[in-house]
């Protein structure tokens, strides 16, 4: 006997109806919902490490921050499952729990952004960690986004027995007047915002060169062009590595397949498409566990190539240990 989908369906509403009726002491119940976030945290094991995705919330990123053909944006987004909903970008930090160290890679946007932002505290709180624990605060580049979160409304330091560890090229271009006046207007306070969080941390930075070992089993890696000290870091234990790559990627639905379209907040687009391209190429070929911190929460996977581009298989969660 061959069945049709709305036959099909209509059984099994019909059967599920005869269960409940059939149950007449099951009383109906009335329970509030709850719009309220849950804290975004999700561990990972690299070795005998361990690396904790961190969501501090999402922004809007629509596709004409990225200077793309509207067309073509478009279909990506029809195949994606996403036409009729807003671009979204998640923005994530990592807790990496190395033994002898606790280091935060990234702080969030805090208030920078808006108040789909700023939920690092309470990931941080759900995962059992106190500011004051923090060894070490690394971050990949000096935007909003990802340092922000290190001070407080007052431009007072939010973890205060970490070190600051910046990459030097970045630091010293976030501290350069003559790149505050050839930066767009929308773009200047982000000078600003990099300067306080700075300041707020002047007594315990560390500056480290472009390819460095930062700590035993984390090492730095170059990744210039969206900002020009803009880094990535490899955490290595045993067998095991994971290659967290920062802002390679803002939309994986767009730039995967086209590496080449980088967001109009890149400082220099033609090397932060070549970068883009070299990690993907990267990633892929060695085939290497990534994380970012525009990628879908919770942020880890891997990168195939294929014929139209690149694809992100998510890792699978959780992993014990």
């Amino acid at each position: 006997m061959n069945l049709s989908r709305r036959q099909l369906l209509a059984g099994a509403s019909a059967s599920a109806a005869a269960t409940v009726l059939s149950h007449p002491r099951m009383a109906a119940s009335e329970t509030t919902l709850d719009s309220n976030p849950l804290p975004g945290v999700v561990r990972q094991w690299i070795g005998s490490s361990q690396v904790t995705a961190l969501l501090d919330g999402y922004m809007e990123m629509p596709a004409d921050l990225f200077s793309i053909p509207s067309s073509e944006a478009e279909e990506l987004l029809v195949r994606a499952f996403k036409e009729d909903q807003p671009n979204l970008s998640p923005v994530n930090a990592f807790l990496l729990n190395l033994g002898e160290h606790l280091v935060l890679i990234d702080t969030g946007a805090a208030n920078s952004f808006g108040p789909t932002l700023g939920k690092l505290p309470e990931a941080l709180e759900a995962h059992g960690v106190s500011a004051d624990q923090i060894d070490a605060v690394l971050v990949t580049h000096l935007h909003p986004d990802h340092i922000a979160g290190a001070i407080d409304d007052t431009g007072s330091a939010v973890f205060p027995n970490a070190e600051l560890i910046v990459p030097e090229t970045e630091f010293r271009y976030w501290h350069d007047d003559a790149a505050v006046a050839a930066a767009p207007d929308a773009f200047k306070p982000f000078f600003a915002t990099a300067r306080l969080a700075a300041k707020a941390y002047a007594t315990r930075t560390t500056l480290i060169s472009r390819e460095a070992e930062v700590l035993p089993g984390l090492l730095s890696v170059p990744l210039p062009g969206h900002t020009p000290g803009h880094t990535g870091y490899i955490v290595t234990s045993g067998d095991d590595s994971l290659f967290i790559w920062a802002d390679i990627i803002h939309n994986v639905t767009f730039q995967l397949t086209h590496p080449e379209w980088g967001p109009v907040f890149d400082v220099d687009p033609a090397q932060s498409a070549r970068t883009r391209l070299r990690a993907l190429d990267m990633a892929a070929s060695d085939r290497l566990l990534v994380a970012g911190m525009h990628m879908p929460f919770p942020a880890m996977g891997h990168i195939s190539a294929g014929a139209e581009g690149f694809y992100y298989m998510p890792a699978e969660w959780p992993y014990h240990r």
